[in-house]
């Protein structure tokens, strides 16, 4: 799963830190200037991308495309 957080400047360092610090938690700051609407594309988009490499390494199954339609 992923979560957008929108910290502080002044709260940043002390966050990542927070996070850093939990073993199953992988934290990395979005670019300076990333929109609340594109770091939203950027998370859903990298849980695509997830999906997708669970599906060609075989630990996922695949869902037709009339599926994908339908939830459309």
């Amino acid at each position: 799963m992923k979560i957008v957080l929108d910290i502080p400047d002044n709260k940043v360092g002390f966050m990542l830190e927070l996070l850093r610090s939990l073993s199953f938690i992988k934290a990395k700051p979005l670019p300076i200037g990333v929109s609340d609407e594109k770091a939203l594309f950027l998370a859903e988009f990298s849980e695509s991308v997830e999906e997708l490499n669970q599906v060609l390494s075989g630990k996922a199954q695949a869902r037709d495309a009339y599926q994908l339609l339908d939830e459309l």
